[in-house]
């Protein structure tokens, strides 16, 4: 085997026991909070040493704030596309709106665990991670303002909208709606969570005509 190919094995089993690593801690974190989680307990979920977990992570701060940005840019990226994909399509800034909550729905179905975590941080008191949360937290919702800003600038939507503002307010929306879904609708479909979104979007955000 050559050097490089060494080196690119290497790489691909550090990064796969990096992964190990950050399923079992978004799972644990997200079950019980960051301060009662373990570098042990990790350890034991991920199936490796407590060392490795410190060879690949610092601290486990260190770890969690990677693990904030990690989510983030997965669901920032998920928005972002699906805002693309309606444009290429012709739609509407209330269609991309629309697209943009579908995209966010189906990212807390495929990540729940990431989801769970996030959140309960977020809005924890006196935490850590403010200067964290607060940047990954601006990655997300300056994916809508700028949908917004474009159906205001276009006329599409009121120009009395604060724009910042009902960004944050359609982030948390589907936040907070898709966890209750999970939690408590576990039965609805997201299709039938996504539709009755849908209709709360044409009712309050486009400009009647």
């Amino acid at each position: 085997m050559t050097i490089s190919a060494m080196a690119s094995s290497s790489s691909g089993r550090r990064g796969a026991t990096r992964q190990k690593v950050f399923e079992a801690a978004v799972a644990l974190i997200a079950e019980q909070g960051f301060s009662a989680t373990t570098v042990d307990e990790i350890a034991e979920r991920a199936g490796v040493a407590k060392g490795t977990v410190y060879y690949n992570f610092a601290s486990k701060s260190v770890l969690f704030e990677e693990l904030l940005r990690h989510g983030v840019a997965l669901l920032t990226a998920s928005l972002s596309g699906a805002a693309e994909e309606s444009a290429r399509a012709g739609g509407s800034q209330v269609d991309a709106l629309d697209a943009m909550i579908g995209a966010g729905l189906g990212f807390i179905e495929r990540y729940p665990a990431i989801t769970t975590m996030y959140v309960s941080e977020l809005w924890r008191a006196n935490n850590d991670w403010t200067g964290v949360l607060r940047v990954v937290r601006q990655d997300a919702v300056a994916v809508v303002e700028k949908v917004l800003a474009a159906g205001v600038a276009s006329g599409e939507f009121s120009g009395e909208m604060d724009v910042p503002l009902t960004a944050s307010a359609m982030i948390g929306m589907v936040l907070v709606v898709a966890l209750d879904w999970r939690t408590f609708q576990p039965d609805r479909s997201l299709a039938d969570v996504h539709a009755a979104l849908s209709l709360l979007l044409q009712g309050r955000v486009a400009t009647r005509r």
